[in-house]
């Protein structure tokens, strides 16, 4: 069973080969490393390696890690965003990378707004038409794209997608195209972070312009 430290390292490796293919540096990918079920322990132990960015799901896992762990932790939520839940994330949360709806976004904005700061966000689009899959579909997110542009308290820094769960790599590297096609019609100070690639293809993603990888299995090994 490999440590945390040589899971990371072999991480970096491959993340290096990926770029070195795709003639890019690792200094343009940001690694989000999703704690989703690991311990403030292991999470500690990451910390002490160097990794700086920590992918949640659930505000009620999240709330305990984010009081008990260094305060420069940037705190990524990755998971399914309740509306109820939006007061207990803004504001606390560097980046909320799963604005996929109207209401959603409006909740955001009027907790931002209230509470006087500018949250940053991404727009998630759907890359699988898969019943109960998250994100806005490509045919309705240039419309809110433009509704989260007007919004004062609400920053987008990008867009985030989830590719299809599948061994196809064809499939895999499609979607991960269509997204950067829609990524690179932001305006340029709206592409801050290409969010795709995970433990399973992140490599591809890398290969078609990610800028920012969320790995959870690659680095922590399976969950229990």
């Amino acid at each position: 069973m490999p440590s945390l430290s040589e899971r990371w390292a072999a991480l970096q490796e491959r993340i290096a080969d990926a770029c070195a293919r795709a003639g890019r540096t690792p200094a343009e990918i940001r690694v989000v490393a999703v704690s989703k079920g690991i311990s403030v322990e292991r999470i500690a132990e990451a910390y002490a390696l160097g990794l700086r960015d920590f992918g949640e799901n659930y505000w009620q896992e999240a709330r305990t890690k984010l009081e008990v762990l260094p305060h420069d932790i940037q705190w990524h939520f990755i998971g399914h965003l309740q509306t109820n839940k939006v007061k207990y994330v803004v504001g606390r949360f560097a980046l909320i990378q799963v604005v996929d709806r109207v209401s959603l976004l409006e909740e955001v904005q009027r907790v931002a707004s209230k509470r006087g700061v500018r949250q940053p966000v991404l727009i998630e689009v759907r890359l699988a038409e898969v019943e109960g899959r998250a994100g806005v579909s490509f045919a309705d997110a240039p419309r809110l794209i433009e509704q989260t542009l007007t919004m004062p308290n609400v920053e987008l820094q990008g867009l985030m997608g989830v590719a299809p769960f599948t061994d196809d790599e064809r499939t895999i590297r499609g979607a991960f195209q269509l997204l950067r096609r829609l990524y690179e019609q932001l305006p340029t100070p709206n592409r801050q972070w290409l969010s795709m690639g995970m433990s399973h293809d992140f490599e591809i993603a890398i290969e078609e312009g990610s800028t920012m990888l969320r790995i959870g299995t690659a680095l922590f090994g399976a969950r229990h």
